[in-house]
């Protein structure tokens, strides 16, 4: 079938655009290998920011996550001493079936990102979405989060998910 797309309905058809904010000024000690530098909410929010919101297209839409504001440096909780992160996101509409993909997405791009000592904890912002609790188990869930990352078709999707798009 050449040309054919598939048939879908929108889930969310005119979703609210946000504007881009913008880049962290870096000082000469952030970039200094030597100096300790701890991590922080704005250096994990920087990672998705950098790497990951704004590569990370919509399914229906083509607009990153930083444009349709899922993700929020408000909600980026890091305890660098306990090696602990904390994601809340949002997604744009109370019953977003791409919402356990987009979380796992969050969560690969952070596996990758951070040094193994970290605890990473993603999850969708307490009632924004019908099946939140559902969807918060299975990325609470390593066994289930393995699981998924070893089914090649689903690897796929969240690597193109993380692939770069200009900004």
């Amino acid at each position: 079938m050449v040309g054919h797309k598939s048939a879908f309905m929108l889930e969310n058809a005119n979703p609210l655009i946000f504007q881009r904010s913008g880049a962290r000024l870096l000082t000469s000690s952030d970039e200094d290998e030597d100096v300790h530098d701890p991590i922080d909410d704005r250096e994990i929010f920087d990672i998705l920011y950098l790497h990951l919101i704004r590569s990370i297209n919509d399914p229906e839409h083509p607009l990153s996550l930083e444009e349709l504001n899922v993700v929020e440096q408000d909600r980026v909780q890091v305890n660098d001493a306990d090696s602990t992160v904390g994601i809340e996101f949002t997604p744009t509409i109370p019953h977003c079936s791409m919402a356990t993909l987009i979380g796992l997405s969050i969560k690969v791009k952070l596996l990758r990102s951070l040094p193994h000592r970290f605890k990473i904890d993603v999850h969708i912002t307490p009632g924004t979405h019908a099946s939140e609790d559902a969807v918060n188990k299975q990325l609470a869930d390593k066994e289930r989060v393995a699981a998924a990352l070893e089914n090649s078709q689903l690897l796929e999707v969240v690597n193109q998910c993380l692939s770069t798009k200009s900004p």
